[in-house]
């Protein structure tokens, strides 16, 4: 039996199938915790001042107190102040926590609050823990956020009012249905679903004329997240931070005109900088260089996680609109699939580098960067079995002893090599599992899974990411932009683990 196998034995699982169970409850926030889920320690707040939580103007201020003042203690209602959420959104500064109806799990650390793409693979380890009831509310969560601030947020902050993350909600819906069998509960999410899809689908997320979709925050300035929550040592800010490489780096390439991003005379990053970094955001992917440097020219991209998990969300609402018994629509929702294929198959796929590219509209070019998000279309089912073998050819490209590299780059950045996260290992290991490559599979996710437990063993935590070359949590201080540190918890790497972890028995078979 390999090494990685042996990581996996009941003895060594054990412990660390215990923390996680415990983390559940340890990262949960209900409305008996709001007090403690209000506070954020990613914007600036008086001390002894109570911290704002928002709803929106659809609920009644005063049913609201009611409830939440049957669930809380006095001393803790105090400490909070209940506001209703005014228009425009931009115009709050006075940041703070959003209003959900239900129980959600965060991810952890500094991030106090639920999220959109994290939410997904937490609620996979809900699934796989039993927790039925848990998972179920977070998606009614993101139902919730959809119909009563627009979209499925960033995040439960007023300062991510102003953009989403990858849309996995309907396999969200999916999964948790797949438990429940509610037929009643998946026709009322239809709606929201619907909308999701339109949000990703119209102005200002389309990809120019490509037919394809792109991330794109309609807020401007700095995010107040970063100018706060994200200083290294010596009180720099990721922007500072950014500032300081553009002005002694003059001739650097970036993959895009500098100029539009960082004013040089003045030393100042120009509003698109902002534009840019508040969409790289969106993407979940911050920062990296895949769409340029820091990732800022992502608005000009139709990327291919993006439209991958479109493509997914496409083909699940036709299968939804088929368990509805709604032919009509899943025939629909079947063709828009197919198109976004046909275009995806036109401008994402390189067939010389057998490797699915993010598409540059803006010149009209594959930006020729390999990202372990060409596993996506494997995992989205988007793929033709020649694609997929290509795919899979190259897959020595981004596999390392702790399993996928995120890039072949190394930037500086978090979302580049060397390190892995936890979606992109499940993407990789389903999306190769799914065209019949199962061996390289459970190599990848033994690689993975004995990393976390190796780590747990030594530092009795899970963490967000992880060097996969050096197999070790520990970053070596090898960050420089955005925020340095390995946050603790952690929900989606949980929730990965336990997802990969259900295959166990075929793992040690190898």
């Amino acid at each position: 039996m390999s090494t990685d196998a042996q990581a996996l034995s009941a003895a060594r699982l054990l412990p660390v199938r215990q923390y996680i169970r415990r983390g559940w409850l340890l990262l949960s926030r209900s409305h008996a915790d709001l007090a403690s889920a209000a506070v954020d320690i990613k914007v600036a707040h008086a001390a002894g001042t109570p911290w704002p939580v928002y709803f929106p103007l659809t609920e009644v201020q005063a049913t609201l107190e009611r409830q939440l003042k049957a669930s809380m203690r006095p001393a803790a209602w105090a400490q909070i102040q209940l506001r209703p959420l005014q228009d425009p959104v931009e115009a709050v500064t006075d940041h703070g926590l959003l209003y959900l109806p239900e129980s959600y799990v965060v991810p952890g650390d500094r991030f106090n609050e639920m999220y959109g793409w994290d939410s997904y693979f937490i609620v996979l380890g809900l699934l796989r823990d039993g927790d039925v009831s848990r998972a179920r509310g977070m998606a009614n969560n993101h139902l919730y956020e959809v119909t009563h601030y627009g979209k499925v947020l960033n995040a439960n902050r007023t300062y991510y009012l102003t953009r989403s993350q990858p849309p996995f909600l309907t396999e969200t819906v999916r999964a948790v249905y797949a438990h429940t069998h509610d037929r009643a509960w998946l026709a009322a999410a239809v709606p929201a679903l619907e909308a999701t899809h339109a949000f990703w689908t119209s102005e200002p997320h389309l990809a120019a004329a490509t037919g394809l979709s792109r991330y794109f925050d309609v807020g401007t300035g700095p995010a107040p997240e970063v100018v706060i929550g994200e200083k290294d040592a010596a009180g720099r800010t990721h922007y500072d931070r950014v500032k300081s490489y553009f002005r002694t780096h003059p001739a650097a390439a970036t993959g895009y005109q500098v100029a539009d991003f960082y004013d040089r005379a003045s030393d100042r990053l120009t509003d698109l900088f902002y534009k840019g970094d508040r969409s790289m955001r969106e993407s979940g992917f911050d920062p990296t260089d895949r769409f340029g440097m820091f990732g800022v020219d992502v608005i000009h991209y139709a990327p291919v996680c993006l439209n991958s998990l479109l493509f997914r969300m496409e083909t699940d609402l036709a299968e939804i609109a088929t368990e509805l018994g709604k032919t009509e629509d899943a025939g629909g929702w079947r063709a828009r699939a197919e198109l976004r294929r046909a275009i995806v198959d036109r401008l994402l796929w390189d067939a010389d580098a057998g490797l699915y590219y993010d598409y540059n509209f803006q010149i009209g070019q594959r930006r020729p960067y390999p990202f372990a998000a060409t596993f996506f279309p494997l995992w989205a089912g988007l793929a033709s079995p020649e694609q997929a073998r290509r795919v899979w050819q190259n897959l020595h490209i981004f596999e390392r002893p702790g399993g996928v590299m995120t890039s072949t780059n190394v930037s500086g950045s978090q979302w580049d090599a060397p390190f892995g996260w936890a979606p992109l290992q499940l993407v990789a290991v389903e999306g190769l599992r799914r065209y019949g490559y199962s061996n390289d599979a459970d190599r990848l996710a033994r690689a993975w899974l004995s990393l976390i437990v190796k780590e747990f063993e030594q530092h009795q935590t899970i963490v967000e990411k992880y060097d996969v070359v050096r197999r070790e949590s520990e970053l070596d201080g090898s960050i420089q932009f955005g925020y340095s540190a390995n946050q603790v918890g952690f929900g989606w790497t949980n929730g990965v683990f336990l997802e990969l972890l259900s295959t166990r028995d075929g793992l040690l078979a190898h």
